[in-house]
């Protein structure tokens, strides 16, 4: 049972905006994770390391809390993100949940089922890359990826620079996959940089 003063501190994430978070967030209350201490992100691959949601998650965490997940894969997809993210829980002394099951990196076989669940969120997220890649050949194989537009509307553009901040794609296949010139995707870029920095001043 927790003391008065250790805390779950839940996490969960979606790839697009589309997808829902509430088989996540049922999950999480069902570890017993309080509704207020859950943080989400929208829309962020768990490639992409530079999430808010994840960001706060972290930042609440304090000594003797745990840190809670229904999925590893949810919290990242690839191995060193994986280990860099428990080695920093572990040194602060938080615990990580993965699915009811507490992470303890100085058990053995602790860390080797760790590491096969990175080793297999990788792997799943390749694939996944893989087969955007070979939908995109196949699309431009039959000219669906022909007649370029001259621009993106806002949804658009605001999914582009998701897809770019996530390194999971080139400039080229952005261009390919909106049906766009590389001009189009490298302006939509400089706009949300600019955006970006006009916010913070």
């Amino acid at each position: 049972m927790q003391s008065p003063s250790e805390t779950d501190i839940g996490y969960a994430r979606v790839s697009t905006d589309e997808q829902d978070l509430t088989a996540q967030r049922d999950g999480l209350a069902a570890l017993g994770v309080e509704s207020k201490r859950i943080y989400v992100d929208h829309g962020l691959t768990g490639r992409n390391a530079d999430r808010d949601g994840l960001r706060q998650a972290l930042a609440a965490c304090r000594d003797g809390d745990t840190f809670v997940v229904t999925k590893l894969d949810r919290l990242a997809r690839s191995v060193r993100d994986a280990h860099q993210i428990a080695d920093d829980l572990a040194a602060r002394e938080v615990k990580l949940s993965i699915a009811g099951s507490v992470y303890d990196p100085t058990d053995p076989m602790g860390k080797l089922l760790f590491n096969v669940l990175a080793m297999v969120a990788e792997f799943e997220a390749d694939l996944i890359r893989a087969r955007t890649r070979e939908g995109m050949k196949v699309a431009r194989s039959k000219g669906r990826l022909r007649g370029k537009s001259p621009k993106l509307n806002p949804r658009q553009e605001a999914h582009l620079v998701q897809l770019h901040a996530a390194n999971e794609h080139t400039i080229g296949e952005l261009a390919e996959l909106f049906s766009v010139g590389r001009s189009t995707v490298y302006r939509a870029l400089e706009r949300a940089r600019r955006s970006r920095e006009n916010a913070v001043q």
